[in-house]
């Protein structure tokens, strides 16, 4: 293995585009300067169609983490009820951060590698009339779960008048996202997963109607106050001193992204999903998730037969191939694979191929490239009906 040479396919961060690297590299420039404005006016109106809004999309110097705790604290205030669905460990901290700030918090939990169920919502929220507002997560990083967050929006605001506030984190900019149209009432992303970024920004946008809640929300806040960071993006501006490098490289990972246009971007990634599972499929790797619950970005595997550690331990070892583990009570059972962001079909077939070399050198019995076969196999049969 060359000493150098990491390949990185973990659900974040993920690798950065050379060109984005590059802009990043730039010379400084000062944070109140017109450069830092004219930079922030060309990189707001390249943030509304990822997030399907044309509401302002805030950006905060921070982590996604960041972002879920400012959802949290300009909404709601201590004693006010909340309900949060969780289907993996970032639902989990959703819940956690409302906890953190005496918020009466209502956990919804469900089995994890499984979607939400709009029903189980329904039937919560005619049964807790005061529930202020919802949380959910889109892509639950932890599972590999995509749930049905339109479905969700519908459904909270068809039994209750609570918010639905959802985490985008780990697949916005890599699936469809439809805020305005689906009622989804604050959205938030951060910058090291599909955005193509390193960690360090996060990204937030609310409803009109989420406007009101938070305008007349006592709940103290001071760095996390989306109402400075709203006055400020008016003035092509932020309220604290923004991460510059940080966006220079947005500006050009939104230039990509938008080149390569937003429907190829979301097909590119379903396309590496089905490559994915077809591969470990075709090994009888069970899955986690079904395929109607599965995510475009990521993807988690449950052997049966071997420890995941011990392939991760391997790959790294031999390759500088980086995996994911699992999370809390899935910690050793399950391991996954981020395909989000700065990532092609060949860096699936990549993937798949030096997995196959790792289950051997593990002691698995298995047949080397018939998993690289079924996705290659999945591949032009996709290829061919796009063409047709």
């Amino acid at each position: 293995m060359l000493k150098e040479q990491q390949i990185l396919r973990i659900p974040g961060p993920t690798p950065i585009p050379p060109s984005v690297q590059r802009a990043m590299s730039q010379q400084m420039i000062g944070h109140r300067d017109q450069d830092t404005k004219e930079l922030i006016e060309q990189i707001k109106p390249k943030l509304k169609p990822i997030f399907g809004t044309e509401e302002e999309v805030m950006i905060i110097a921070g982590s996604g983490t960041a972002a879920l705790e400012t959802a949290v604290v300009n909404t709601v205030k201590p004693g006010d009820e909340v309900l949060v669905i969780i289907t993996g460990s970032f639902g989990d901290r959703f819940a956690k951060i409302c906890e953190a700030y005496e918020i009466t918090t209502h956990r919804l939990e469900i089995e994890w590698g499984d979607a939400a169920d709009p029903d189980e919502v329904k039937n919560f929220l005619e049964n807790h009339s005061s529930i202020k507002a919802v949380f959910a997560t889109y892509c639950e990083t932890s599972t590999g779960v995509l749930n049905p967050v339109d479905a969700l929006a519908e459904t909270v605001h068809n039994h209750s008048e609570a918010l639905f506030i959802v985490d985008g984190v780990s697949c916005l900019g890599a699936v469809e996202a439809k805020m305005d149209a689906w009622g989804i009432d604050l959205l938030v992303t951060g910058s090291q997963k599909a955005m193509m970024l390193p960690p360090g920004l996060a990204f937030i946008a609310a409803s009109k109607r989420a406007w009101k809640v938070i305008n007349q929300n006592q709940q103290p806040r001071f760095y996390l106050d989306m109402k400075k960071y709203r006055d400020n993006l008016d003035n092509d501006s932020t309220p604290f001193t923004p991460p510059i490098s940080l966006l220079f490289g947005l500006e050009e990972a939104l230039k990509q992204i938008h080149e390569e246009g937003l429907p190829e971007v979301f097909s590119r990634h379903q396309l590496m999903m089905h490559m994915v599972r077809a591969g470990f499929l075709e090994h009888h790797i069970p899955l986690l998730t079904t395929d109607k619950a599965a995510s475009p970005t990521v993807t988690a595997m449950q052997p049966e037969d071997f420890k995941a550690d011990d392939l991760r331990a391997i790959l790294k070892k031999e390759f500088g191939l980086s995996i994911a583990g699992g999370q809390n009570h899935l910690k050793g059972k399950i391991f996954r694979i981020g395909h989000m962001g700065y990532c092609s079909p060949a860096d699936i077939l990549q993937t798949i191929s030096l997995i196959e070399i790792g289950l051997s050198k593990i002691g698995e019995k298995i047949e080397l490239g018939k998993g690289v076969q079924a996705a290659q196999k999945l591949y032009m049969n996709y290829s061919l009906s796009e063409v047709q």
